[in-house]
């Protein structure tokens, strides 16, 4: 293949960003940067603690995707690019890109001068290290990265990621949080698994690590020598761990912590902290990880769950609106599809998805050949659950569907228990679950509905055993298209399958609540949230 001709930044960015659709200049963004007459006054320096439930396995998401890691790894160890709150693409040790027409070829413009946390170059041969890296070890990355077949280094401030076959989410899969990029130097020749530096980052990123107690939190200091001048502003980051949602409120309301995500707190408590004059709350900066969608998941194994009538009785016994009102206290949007809403790129609201009718779900339970006994009861099933929402989400269950005639009985378990039963003992009638759809169909939903990821001892893999040659060949070709049109109409026609099939149907997309005090500025400034890598966070003066 011929080598890659220098290009013009102007020229780079505009072939790159045309080639996608996207316009040159991105829109105002939901918290728009301030004007020079009415900037924010930030104190320069001071402490900012975050509050998370989940203390991470690793400080560094290189074979990790844990929720607690990939909350704090960005902070040191950063990625090619960032996100807006529209999933498009900003520089960040990046500064430039092209994707060939073909999407085989993925040319990468890297930052100058930017230092590792020791003292070392920043360099292509970095790019090129953590790229493979994550292809062999990182649980997503080995699928993301599956059709890089090699990364050519022509400079030091060139990569270029060939790929054997188009992978055309891989453009959004480069934020630190999900595709961090590691120092070769430190790395290479050494077990990635078990690598101290895991523990004890050595990154590119706005803040340096300084300690980490088990059990009680970590602390980052600022990078004095961080690439973009003057940032970050804040001299320390402490990341404090707090399982429990009544200590994080009272950690919150007492201004112990300064800010948490992931709906920290007890969700009746969220009314309450947002009356409070030193607190506010943000539901953006969850497009990139964290847009939960609630589904209940059949087995389709199961004698009565088999019926594709059965299924849809299920759905038209199902209020959403309920669901998100008694649950989930209003905090989200009814999302009765596979791939949710909040996914406005690919989610097809023209799709029809069964409605709320109790009538009809009495109709299709008869002509599924289940009618009502004696007692009035036509079939008992089990419904497995493990976390509070989920057990909620399954009492309400239990009722509408007693309604028609099917008893259904409840049943609670810890995480283990609930992953063995579901995953590898395949002891379940049907369960319901949140899942996080990421960035991507490919990467978050395919999982769940492609026959060859049915892996018994997997988790969140195809649970449902759902087999539909017609599904299997709408997300393979939509894994590899490279037209965004084109790539849409299948993930539509996959939507209008599902919505017909219904192995699963989708409930309530949850909506994400960061709790934060007023005086922390810019904390979301983007798709991945708390989960970036807080160069702009300050202390209003």
């Amino acid at each position: 293949m011929r080598p890659t001709l220098p290009i013009s930044r102007r020229r780079f960015h505009r072939r790159v960003l045309g080639g996608l659709g996207l316009p040159l200049a991105a829109p105002a963004l939901a918290a728009t940067a301030a004007t020079p007459a009415d900037a924010p006054r930030r104190a320069q320096g001071g402490v900012v603690t975050l509050l998370t439930a989940l203390e991470p396995p690793t400080l560094v998401g290189l074979v990790n995707s844990a929720a607690g890691t990939f909350l704090v790894s960005p902070k040191a160890v950063e990625g090619l690019l960032s996100y807006d709150f529209e999933l498009r693409p900003r520089p960040q040790l990046a500064v430039a890109w092209e994707v060939q027409p073909d999407g085989l070829q993925y040319t990468f413009r890297l930052r100058r001068g930017v230092k590792w946390h020791d003292g070392r170059d920043f360099t292509s041969a970095d790019v090129a290290f953590s790229i493979l890296a994550l292809k062999a070890s990182h649980p997503r990355g080995r699928a993301t990265f599956a059709s890089v077949s090699e990364v050519r280094t022509p400079d030091a401030h060139t990569a270029v990621l060939v790929l054997s076959r188009p992978a055309p989410f891989l453009l959004t899969a480069l934020a630190a949080a999900e595709s961090p990029i590691v120092p070769r130097h430190v790395y290479e020749g050494k077990d990635l698994a078990t690598h101290p530096a895991n523990n004890a980052p050595v990154g590119t990123g706005p803040f340096v690590f300084k300690e980490w107690v088990r059990g009680s939190h970590v602390i980052y200091e600022r990078n004095p020598n961080y690439w973009d001048p003057g940032k970050p502003y804040i001299d320390r980051l402490v990341v404090r761990f707090i399982p429990d949602q009544a200590a994080a409120a009272a950690a919150l309301e007492s201004g112990t912590v300064d800010l948490a995500g992931a709906t920290p707190v007890p969700i009746p408590d969220l009314d309450r902290l947002k009356d409070l004059p030193h607190l506010g709350l943000d539901t953006r900066g969850n497009e990139y990880f964290n847009n939960s969608t609630t589904r209940i998941e059949f087995n389709l194994d199961n004698r009565y769950f088999k019926h594709a009538k059965v299924r849809q009785a299920v759905a038209h016994a199902i209020d959403r609106e309920v669901i998100l009102k008694t649950v989930w206290y209003g905090y989200g949007i009814a999302a009765p599809g596979p791939i949710s809403p909040v996914l406005k790129a690919f989610h097809d609201p023209k799709v029809a998805v069964p409605r709320f009718d109790r009538k009809r779900a009495e109709a299709l339970l008869d002509e599924a050949g289940f009618p009502r006994g004696a007692d009035g009861v036509r079939f008992r099933v089990s419904h497995d659950v493990f976390d509070g929402g989920g057990n909620r989400v399954g009492q309400y269950i239990r009722q509408a569907l007693a309604r028609v005639g099917i008893d259904v009985t409840v049943r609670t378990q810890e995480f283990g228990s609930y992953i063995k039963r579901v995953y590898t003992d395949r002891d379940f009638d049907f369960n319901n679950q949140g899942m996080s759809q990421m960035f991507d169909p490919t990467v978050g939903i395919q999982r769940f509905y492609w026959s060859k990821n049915f892996r018994p001892g997997v988790p969140f893999s195809n649970g449902a055993h759902y087999d539909n040659p017609e599904v299997d060949r709408l997300l393979e070709a939509a894994a590899v298209e490279n037209d965004p049109a084109k790539r849409r109409a299948l993930f539509s026609e996959f939507q209008r399958v599902i919505a017909a099939e219904l192995p699963t149907i989708g409930l309530v997309a949850v909506a994400q609540v960061t709790v934060a005090n007023r005086r922390i500025g810019d904390h979301t400034v983007g798709a991945d949230g708390l989960s970036g890598n807080f160069a702009d966070i300050y202390i209003r003066a």
